[in-house]
């Protein structure tokens, strides 16, 4: 009932900036929450950062923390994840997410809408 489509991503060097956004369609919500997840190869989808669409309280994992930022634009359903000082450790598939009946989560099985990932790639 709601579909998530991912895009922004691509190939960049070690400290560049991308920006990505995730537009929403279908059937959305005033109380979903929304996340960004990454899953890099070999590795479990980690989370990212979040977002409340209840006065905009963020949260952040440890890893991105003061170097990514996620906004969102309720006109226009969609939310963004601005990424900084971008390292080859964040290299890895980005996923948008969206939590129902939630302010906010940092768990996967909160989630319960998910895109189809948009490839981020940092070079060195």
């Amino acid at each position: 009932q709601v579909q998530l489509v991912e895009s922004g991503g691509g190939l960049v060097q070690a400290g560049g900036s991308l920006r990505l956004s995730c537009a929403a369609s279908g059937r959305t919500f005033s109380t979903y929450a929304m996340g960004w997840f990454r899953q890099a190869p070999g590795k479990e989808r980690e989370f990212v950062a979040t977002i409340s669409w209840r006065g905009g309280t963020t949260y952040y994992a440890d890893s991105v923390k003061g170097r990514f930022m996620i906004s969102r634009d309720n006109a226009k359903n969609t939310v963004y994840l601005q990424m900084n000082s971008l390292k080859p450790e964040d290299t890895a598939v980005y996923y948008c997410a969206a939590s129902r009946g939630r302010l906010y989560s940092s768990r996967r099985d909160e989630y319960d809408y998910w895109g189809q990932g948009t490839q981020v790639t940092v070079s060195s």
